[in-house]
């Protein structure tokens, strides 16, 4: 099951979440051949769609430590500059490819994010 996170993002700003996961038993989740994917959408049935205004943004994900479980979800100042202030959903999901070729796609983070206004902008 995913653990549910309210974050905040600062329009215009970059973000950045580390994300440190493990098993169960609480030792450190072994990443090696998984891939990391997440969204921020502005609501669950929001489609992706290359308008001048999006409401659907993927995170740019890496694992930075395969050993121990880390991997860093991103966003540009120009993906959150896109954002208007409100409230979104989100989530993060980790996949791998079984021995039978089966792909497993577990979701590990999800929840709301709260987009701010920039006085600057």
């Amino acid at each position: 099951m995913a653990q549910y996170e309210e974050i905040t993002i600062d329009r215009g700003s970059d973000v950045s979440i580390e994300l440190e996961l493990v098993e169960a038993d609480g030792s450190k989740k072994d990443l090696t051949n998984y891939s990391v994917v997440g969204k921020v959408k502005k609501n669950y049935n929001s489609v992706d769609s290359s308008s001048a205004s999006p409401d659907v943004w993927s995170f740019t994900t890496s694992i930075t430590d395969v050993y121990n479980g880390v991997t860093t979800c991103n966003l540009t100042n120009t993906q959150t500059g896109q954002m208007k202030a409100g409230r979104y959903v989100y989530d993060v999901e980790l996949s791998y490819v079984d021995s039978d070729g089966n792909t497993i796609v577990e979701r590990v983070l999800e929840g709301r994010a709260t987009v701010t206004p920039s006085v600057t902008r």
